[in-house]
């Protein structure tokens, strides 16, 4: 899919609040831009009209998440608070309400089972989360996995994944979870920036085992988006990694033979966002342009198939 496809910068009537390591999430075809360093109001884009609106603050500062939504409800699993560089695990699950504005405190995490910056999927109505790190930018770094029910709230540890990491996304295809990128942040500052992961680790559920893919990530980088594709390609694009500026590189996985490609770039390089498919498309916003945390984008970009 070398020649298909293009990044291209959604013209708004208005933009909102610059900011990163953000969660982006779709409830009931509205957009969900969602925490970030600071305390940082939830806004709603309105992908028909290219309209965002601004909404209520959280309770607490959060950032450091992959969210995700089921049915009309948004959970915020394996979060983390505070300051760099030793932030802070949340104790709790947050749920955010769009329909009303709300949020609620939800269950509390197992105390040896916390930890931020992990990646986090659904999969069957069950919350999926998977690697992270215990303590911040510091110390910590697992390859935990673990799974929650929000229906009975019941906790399960499941098995390791095969490399531990931290700042990066998860996705599942079908009936298997994709866990891409990332790095060790446990090194001394600021050479973990550069300690990135470029295996590919996979869960099928139909076996409940993990495998490796043979291929390596062509370019390593942390805290990049992914999305699901429908015509059988993971992209991940985006991150930082050693380099001071961040990557504007789009890395497509087909899923046929397992191999790696690299297709168009984004229009602007960041890290420390999410994506979301919806209806053929892949949108990503804010999030930083360089390594760190500066410069905070505000600018939407629109991955088309054609």
């Amino acid at each position: 899919m070398s020649n298909i496809g293009t990044w291209k910068t959604v013209k708004c009537s208005n933009e909102p609040t610059a900011r990163h390591e953000n969660s982006f999430v779709e409830v009931d075809d509205k957009f969900y831009l969602i925490g970030g360093r600071r305390i940082q109001p939830v806004e709603e884009f309105d992908p028909e009209n290219n309209v965002w609106r601004q909404l209520s603050l959280p309770p607490l500062e959060i950032h450091h998440f992959q969210a995700v939504a089921i049915d009309d409800k948004m959970y915020i699993v394996g979060a983390m608070t505070g300051k760099y560089p030793r932030e802070t695990p949340l104790a709790n699950i947050y749920e955010y309400h769009p329909k009303t504005d709300t949020w609620t405190k939800g269950a509390e995490i197992p105390s040896d089972r916390r930890r931020g910056s992990c990646g986090t999927v659904v999969y069957k109505g069950k919350i999926y989360m998977v690697g992270g790190i215990i303590d911040g930018h510091h110390s910590g770094l697992v390859a935990w996995f673990d799974c929650y029910d929000p229906r009975t709230g019941e906790w399960e540890v499941l098995p390791d994944m095969p490399h531990p990491r931290d700042h990066f996304p998860a996705v599942i295809v079908e009936d298997k979870l994709y866990a891409v990128g990332g790095r060790d942040t446990t090194p001394p500052s600021p050479d973990f920036f550069a300690a990135t992961i470029r295996e590919v680790d996979c869960y099928d559920f139909a076996n409940k085992k993990w495998t490796t893919l043979d291929e390596l990530l062509p370019i390593g980088t942390a805290a990049g988006g992914i999305a699901y594709v429908n015509n059988n390609n993971i992209l991940y694009f985006g991150g930082e990694s050693g380099q001071k500026v961040a990557h504007n590189q789009t890395q497509s996985l087909d899923l046929s033979c397992n191999k790696w490609e690299i297709i168009c770039p984004l229009e602007r390089g960041r890290h420390g966002s999410q994506a979301i498919q919806y209806k053929d498309k892949v949108y990503i916003v804010a999030g930083s342009g360089n390594r760190g945390g500066a410069p905070e984008l505000t600018s939407l970009e629109v991955f088309s198939l054609s």
